[in-house]
């Protein structure tokens, strides 16, 4: 059983970036008490040893955290037990796969790499441990929303699913805007975008309730290619203009299997697209129909559930059908996770239950307490029960 800190390398730690979610969503729980208690950060990784520098100055870390702008270096250091990757998705790879070979777990935000050959690729560099110690963060699927959720239909309180429908819109930026911090979002070649990035947390955040499509329909439409880009976040002055190759609709549908609280043949329906929804209305509607009663999942902010939301703006509801009443299901932040910022607050979720696995012999651990690990064998993400 470890007992020691764990012994973290930060990937993508960036002064200048303005969208840097390790600065965001990772180093506000990793600076924490509670976090404290169970890593230390011990080095940096960036494009350039400089930049790796000037990163531990401006968050103020300890002289001590060494700084590498080598990918093959930082693999080289046995002084590290994991290795964090917060970079744009056509770069995991490269930054990633020297670890991998030196057998290094990785915790590594989703999505795994920029596309499916270079993840099988990237499966195939390193022995099966490494593999089953790491993490894809996939943090939507332990929000307390999405818990209280999973904690409802096993209770029965809605009999069996019978059906379920999501209507979402990614609303973070305007409907025909991107900002040129992030331009990448509109080149499908980067692997990073709307689909994958926002529909990829809220798909597996719903799969980890219901379980996973066996088999689908899907259709994706370019509504407006051609995208304006601006200066500012989330919106500014047009800089130009530029044409979109990722599709800003998605819709899909297909039977679920995994769960034994869903019927068999059970269809799920999600609707997906980039903009802001019909005027007044949330941004993620999720409903699932039962043989008792509804469940109906409310979030004006929208369908990025990896990121967090406030406690007033996230609503659960349950539609009894025998009594025709309709009542509010409560949920909450854990109180440690109050004290971090939305996006720190699931990451740090995830954080937690790595460490309680680790230094629980990387065996059984806290009832319910789950995790998203990349598997051996398998590129997909999958559930580990502990």
């Amino acid at each position: 059983m470890t007992t020691s800190p764990i012994r973290v390398a930060l990937i993508g730690l960036s002064a200048n970036s303005s969208s840097s979610w390790a600065a965001g969503a990772h180093l506000p729980y990793l600076l924490s008490p509670l976090g404290k208690k169970h890593y230390n950060i011990v080095a940096l990784l960036n494009s350039s040893t400089n930049a790796a520098a000037a990163a531990r100055e401006h968050f103020k870390l300890p002289a001590s955290v060494k700084t590498y702008g080598d990918p093959e270096s930082l693999a080289a250091d046995p002084d590290i037990d994991l290795v964090v990757c917060n970079t744009r998705v056509d770069v995991h790879f490269q930054t990633i796969a020297p670890s991998m070979r030196a057998g290094k777990p990785v915790y590594v935000e989703w999505p795994l790499t920029d596309n499916v050959p270079r993840a099988l690729e990237l499966e195939g560099l390193s022995d099966k441990t490494a593999w089953e110690n790491s993490v894809l963060g996939l943090q939507g699927r332990v929000d307390p929303v999405i818990l209280k959720v999973g904690a409802v239909l096993r209770e029965g309180r809605i009999g069996k699913v019978l059906s379920s429908d999501i209507r979402a819109s990614a609303n973070m930026f305007p409907r025909d805007q991107v900002p040129q911090v992030v331009e990448y979002l509109t080149q499908k070649k980067v692997g990073g975008n709307a689909i994958t990035i926002t529909y990829g947390h809220m798909i597996d955040s719903v799969h980890s309730v219901l379980g996973e499509f066996d088999g689908f329909q899907a259709r994706t439409q370019i509504q407006r290619p051609e995208v304006s880009i601006v200066n500012g976040f989330p919106t500014g002055d047009v800089v130009h203009k530029t044409v979109s190759d990722v599709p800003d609709l998605l819709a899909v549908h297909g039977p679920l299997k995994g769960k034994d609280y869903v019927a068999d043949g059970a269809t799920l329906s999600v609707h997906f697209r980039n903009g802001a929804p019909f005027k007044g209305e949330p941004a993620f509607v999720w409903s699932v129909l039962g043989e008792k009663g509804e469940v109906r999942v409310t979030i004006p902010s929208g369908p990025h559930l990896q990121m967090g939301h406030e406690e007033d703006q996230a609503l659960i509801k349950v539609y009894d059908f025998a009594t025709d009443s309709v009542e509010d299901v409560q949920w909450e932040w854990q109180d440690w996770q109050k004290e971090l910022p939305l996006r720190a607050r699931n990451v740090g979720e995830m954080y937690e239950r790595y460490a309680a696995w680790v230094r629980g012999g990387r065996g059984k651990i806290e009832e319910g307490r789950e995790f998203t690990t990349v598997p051996s064998g398998m590129v997909r993400m999958r559930e580990v029960h502990m």
